[in-house]
């Protein structure tokens, strides 16, 4: 039976949604990249067109980061969109929902398994066993969506040789396509098999967590029990990790329905928003687009509209819907109405609760309503005007989404115009594509790191010896450094501008993982981060910020002992604070406090509660950073745990200015 490589498949509602989320958003092609890898259907069509001939006779796909590179970003969101679209498409029943979940959550932990062996095993490109873990079991991915129950067996039966098939018809050699044909073979017939066919072969065994897989891996790769344990113990801590930041639940019976429904929604949101642009004229300047499409808006949010374009320092009032429109010209610097507001902060912005400044009283009288939505047009690190929609309180989220994807759109139309001002994005997404790697690289170091590190604890329990158990708590102990300098250089890759401010929020979920990765490896050691969903720019330095959250998350890890616990990042803004706008970083840990002898010297460089080897000048060295970042550190501790607190100056109030 042949098969089409440009397949149709279902993918979980869970991931389509998050990936468009993601698309809608313009987050980063890291992101982006993390999320989609995660799906059969999605990388199955990613491989399809990256191989197609529309790009000509070029160097063969090894993972999907390059497949989406060769893509670039319009056509891959546009490839999302169509992917979700077909996704209604499928009309699947309980017991066939509950398949595709246990499908996605195999062929993910394969994925990561395959990943994890090759760079334990010196695998040259770990990101290719990921991508072919991923499409490993695709026949049975076409069996879900198949009606006849012949058919379906079929498929089940020949998974290898369809996955083989697939492989070659998207040019990804002979050597992937082997290890796709021979993935069931006997473990004692790959001992001498190539390196990628085995790699393949024991993470598809390894995946199901059973006695068979963890007697292969010492078959083929010579791995010991334990270890082989704490792999599958990391992965499936994994896989867990990625399901929950989905909304995908692994422990009870799943039904993807509502998922569907939202996904619905949402891809008919976005249709009404294209459609509605399309109504509009987009020719002529920035400012006859926007003024032209002020229709539109109103046309699929139902509210009344105001467009107001940015000239030198100025807001300039376009167009609206309100009949005649009067001239008003107000200044672009932020003066506390929502107007300015939106439009320097590129954000959304809402009346709510809030008392209403000047501007914002005549722009609700010109609107008849009695509240206020402004929603700003951002293209690239630009925001040519802001949209301001007339709202009476309710519904106002929903209002609020199709005004986000409609202005999303929009921008985009601005940007491809050739006096847009904007360069071209392939060279900033080949740099990111760099960074990524290096990024990916240091992660694949740091896993078998931990690993090493888990098992040298564990080894350590077992023994009597007190020297050889001293000798292993200093092999651990540089285990943890060389995992410090990994968690740096992670981050010492690039120094973006920072004039506008550092997103602390982004900074964090960027340090979160390769924080659980390099300080959490024990079962018994949590990590938690809590953001706010408000802005969270400060007026701060990327690599003092940096230092700071590692060092602190550091101190509060290595607390928490052998008992293991619990540490919390929670960031809150704004936070006003001494006539001042601060943004706040709170770092708490479970452990058991800080002893008396060493509060009163917190931050001067002593010696620590760690050990003799080890000395204060971590926390001196973060006093000195917030000090010299215009901060305030505060810390909290008692039996139960410790606190420290950090203010640092808001990007909206640059030193500190309360004009």
């Amino acid at each position: 039976m042949h098969i089409a490589p440009d397949l149709q498949l279902p993918s979980l509602p869970e991931v389509t949604l998050r990936a468009l989320d993601a698309c809608h958003q313009d987050e980063s092609y890291r992101t982006i990249s993390e999320i989609v890898s995660a799906d059969t259907a999605l990388v199955a069509r990613i491989l399809t067109l990256a191989n197609s001939v529309l790009y000509g006779p070029v160097t063969r796909i090894r993972s999907v980061d390059q497949a989406l590179l060769r893509l670039g970003t319009r056509r891959f969101h546009t490839l999302i969109m169509t992917a979700a679209l077909r996704q209604l498409l499928f009309e699947l029943g309980g017991d066939e929902w509950q398949q595709l979940r246990d499908f996605w959550r195999h062929s993910l932990t394969t994925a990561l398994t395959a990943r994890a062996l090759a760079t334990l095993t010196r695998y040259p490109d770990p990101d290719e066993a990921f991508m072919l873990g991923m499409v490993h079991n695709i026949g049975e991915l076409i069996a879900i969506k198949t009606p006849t129950a012949e058919a379906k067996q079929h498929y089940f039966n020949h998974q290898s040789e369809i996955a083989a098939e697939l492989v070659t018809s998207w040019g990804l050699g002979p050597l992937a396509a082997d290890a796709m044909r021979y993935q069931q073979a006997l473990p004692s017939e790959l001992r001498d098999a190539g390196h990628l066919v085995k790699l393949i072969s024991l993470a598809t065994r390894l995946a199901l967590s059973d006695a068979a897989g963890i007697a292969a891996a010492g078959t083929i790769f010579g791995l010991s029990e334990e270890l082989t344990r704490e792999i599958n113990r990391r992965i499936g801590h994994e896989v867990s990790t990625m399901a929950t930041s989905l909304g995908i639940t692994l422990s009870d019976d799943y039904d993807g329905d509502s998922a569907s429904r939202q996904l619905r929604q949402t891809v008919l949101r976005q249709a009404i928003a294209s459609q509605a642009i399309g109504f509009a004229t987009l020719s002529g300047s920035a400012d006859d687009i926007l003024a032209e499409t002020v229709n539109s808006l109103t046309l699929i949010t139902g509210l009344p509209a105001l467009c107001f374009g940015h000239h030198d320092d100025s807001l300039v009032l376009l167009s609206g819907t309100i009949g005649d429109v009067p001239e008003l010209t107000v200044t672009a610097q932020p003066g506390g109405s929502l107007l300015t507001e939106a439009f320097a902060s590129k954000m959304p912005i809402a009346l709510g609760d809030r008392a209403p400044t000047v501007l914002d009283r005549q722009l609700l009288s010109l609107l008849h309503t009695p509240s206020l939505l402004a929603i700003p047009v951002v293209t690239g690190n630009r925001c040519p005007g802001v949209f301001t929609l007339g709202t009476d309180n309710s519904n106002q989220e929903a209002s609020r989404e199709l005004a986000g994807l409609f202005t999303r759109q929009l921008a985009s139309v601005l940007q491809e115009r050739p006096d847009s001002g904007q360069s071209d994005p392939q060279p900033a997404l080949d740099q990111e594509f760099a960074r990524d790697r290096l990024r990916k690289q240091i992660h694949e170091v740091s896993n078998p790191l931990t690993i090493i590190r888990q098992y040298i604890y564990q080894l350590r329990n077992r023994l009597d010896d007190t020297d050889v158990q001293k000798e292993l708590d200093i092999i651990r102990e540089e285990l943890d450094r060389a995992g410090n300098l990994l968690l740096q250089m992670s981050h010492a890759d690039s120094e973006p501008d920072t004039s506008d401010g550092v997103d602390l929020n982004h900074e964090l979920e960027s340090l979160a993982r390769i924080l659980r990765d390099s300080l959490f490896g024990d079962g018994n050691q949590q990590l938690n981060v809590v953001l706010c969903k408000q802005p969270a720019s400060v007026v701060a330095g990327l690599s003092a910020i940096r230092q700071v959250i590692i060092n602190l998350v550091r101190n509060a890890a290595e607390s928490l002992g052998d008992d293991g616990g619990k540490v919390e990042i929670r960031t809150s803004a704004p936070v006003w604070q001494n006539r001042r706008s601060w943004v706040e970083l709170e770092i708490t840990d479970t452990g058991g406090g800080i002893p008396d002898s060493v509060r009163e010297t917190l931050f001067a460089p002593v010696n620590s509660t760690k050990g003799d080897g080890h000395s204060g000048l971590g926390l001196s060295i973060v006093k000195q950073l917030v000090d010299d970042m215009e901060g305030i550190i505060a810390c909290r501790t008692a039996q139960e745990g410790t606190t420290f607190r950090i203010l640092l100056p808001a990007a909206s109030h640059k030193k500190n200015d309360t004009d």
